[in-house]
């Protein structure tokens, strides 16, 4: 554990422009493949997995679009250590190309759509489901070590069944059939996605470690603007949204992929690993937002946005058992709204 310390304080002086990388234990000789890797985490983890000294194998849909491969090309150590595949996640053998040679897997390539399904098989479900089992086979396959999934706790909330005063955790599931009822789809896809994965780990005897990140918002390496970084784009606009049965809380998307490398690097590990600065609620969020940034159009909610959720600081103690010291809803804050103005999405 003393390294992944080590590490995660190194990373944190990023904004101090002193990487210090020669202090940081280096995996020189490792190769490692990212599925989605030009997506918002994926972007992220590839960037840290780099600096970490890793070779990385990043995967994204189409080779020939820019928006997907021109930011991951600038990253430090890109050069010589990184390769871009492009795959299907339907398409085993360009999953298999990808994997080749690696000693861990990193699977975060899943559709991520959350408004607006009109064929959730099709769109959501398959991708979701066949792809990560393409993902596992392969790594199988090919003998890699470990594989890191990323769900979400969209797999865990919402969960209706769950005792009322009982703070919702790893042991907690997403209510499938409520979830199918009410069109939440994307719950239904990571949830049937991550159970696939540990039906998978267990028949095949393949070790798989998830991490279930909450709404990730932070500076924004790719382009395109994000499902989650939507979220606080639009509370800026005044919508009054409140995601009652998905959010449980935010998380920076730096500690998103540290996570990512700590649960993969500490054999240790096991299990589900749920990533949020805390269990709180989406009203909590929004009225941080208005206190720091009072010259936007921030709508009052209520206080108790999600009924029955209870707020909690220690939610993803496995995670800090492991090292990792969560960045502050304020500083999460600050990092998104002050990357959608650098980026040009808001004045």
């Amino acid at each position: 554990m003393e390294g992944s310390l080590r590490f995660t304080e190194l990373i944190r002086t990023e904004k101090g422009k002193e990487r210090a990388k020669d202090k940081v234990m280096l995996k020189k000789d490792e190769v490692v493949c990212v599925t989605g890797g030009s997506g918002y985490i994926g972007s992220w983890l590839v960037r840290l997995l780099l600096d970490r000294g890793y070779t990385v194998h990043a995967t994204v849909k189409d080779l020939k679009d820019e928006r997907e491969t021109k930011h991951l090309e600038t990253f430090e150590g890109a050069e010589t250590r990184l390769r871009l595949f492009q795959i299907d996640l339907l398409d085993y053998d360009s999953i298999l190309a990808a994997v080749n040679g690696c000693a861990g897997v990193f699977h975060l390539a899943s559709p991520c759509i959350v408004e607006q399904v009109h064929d959730p098989e099709r769109e959501l479900l398959e991708p979701a489901i066949k792809g990560t089992t393409n993902v596992l086979t392969a790594a199988k396959e090919l003998g890699v070590r470990r594989v890191v999934v990323t769900s979400s706790v969209s797999a865990i909330t919402p969960s209706h069944y769950w005792p009322a005063d009982v703070v919702k955790g790893e042991d907690c599931w997403a209510d499938v059939d409520y979830c199918k009822q009410n069109g939440f789809w994307y719950s239904v896809s990571k949830t049937l996605a991550e159970k696939a994965a540990w039906e998978f780990a267990k028949e095949k005897g393949l070790d798989v470690v998830v991490v279930n990140p909450g709404t990730v918002m932070g500076p924004i390496l790719p382009p395109a603007l994000n499902a989650s970084m939507l979220m606080i784009f639009r509370l800026l606009q005044g919508c009054t949204d409140v995601y009652e049965d998905h959010f449980m809380g935010t998380v920076h998307v730096n500690d998103v992929a540290l996570a990512h490398i700590l649960v993969y690097e500490n054999m240790s590990a096991s299990g589900r690993h749920l990533c949020v600065e805390a269990i709180s609620h989406f009203g909590d969020f929004a009225a941080k937002v208005a206190e720091l940034y009072p010259e936007y159009n921030v709508p009052r909610l209520p206080k108790d946005t999600q009924p029955g959720l209870l707020r909690t600081k220690n939610a993803a103690k496995k995670l800090m058992d492991l090292g990792l010291q969560f960045i502050p809803m304020e500083q999460i804050i600050k990092d998104s709204i002050e990357s959608l103005k650098s980026k040009g999405f808001i004045a």
